[in-house]
């Protein structure tokens, strides 16, 4: 039997530890916020206060999220490729919603062969929900914020680019 050296033991010591406080999906921590969920989910009990998000329901207003391939080992010039890397997007990248108002937002992933998902973070860039945007497929979600304020959202597997903000405007006064 090899005995592990003390450098292997202090790497072996450190993941464990990292591992012992990593936060649960949807807690992470300001230093861990945009480490990938393990899982995917919606709001749970807490992030509801905030906002609720289903998969069936009356919408008042909808909203098609997009992916976009920016550069891509594909089409892209192998000089951008290899400094950047592939390059995605959302478009758009500023969606204006009303509070109380249920918005479906429905997901459109372009690309034939690259797996995007779509995380929407508090003020405190804490996710709220983190969901799959598979390959050539649309998924729709009704969203229905309960508070006011810019919201960031964005693709943990492909970031800073491929993020952006859904801003909530005040609730629309309704004639009785």
């Amino acid at each position: 039997m090899v005995k592990p050296t003390v450098k292997f033991r202090i790497v072996i010591s450190i993941f464990s530890i990292l591992c012992a406080v990593a936060p649960a999906p949807g807690s992470a921590t300001p230093a861990l916020k945009t480490a990938k969920p393990s899982r995917y989910y919606l709001p749970g009990v807490q992030a509801s206060k905030i906002v609720t998000v289903t998969r069936t329901g009356n919408a008042a207003a909808e909203v098609t999220l997009l992916t976009e391939a920016v550069a891509v080992k594909e089409s892209a010039p192998a000089a951008t490729i290899s400094h950047f890397g592939e390059v995605y997007s959302y478009s758009p990248s500023l969606i204006a919603v009303h509070r109380e108002e249920p918005t479906m937002i429905t997901f459109w992933n372009l690309q034939p062969d690259d797996d995007h998902d779509f995380a929407l973070l508090d003020r405190k860039s804490q996710v709220l929900m983190y969901v799959d945007v598979p390959p050539l497929k649309k998924t729709s979600y009704i969203f229905t914020f309960h508070q006011e304020g810019l919201f960031d959202f964005k693709c943990l597997q492909h970031q800073p680019e491929m993020s952006g903000q859904i801003i909530v405007l005040p609730a629309i006064a309704r004639a009785r």
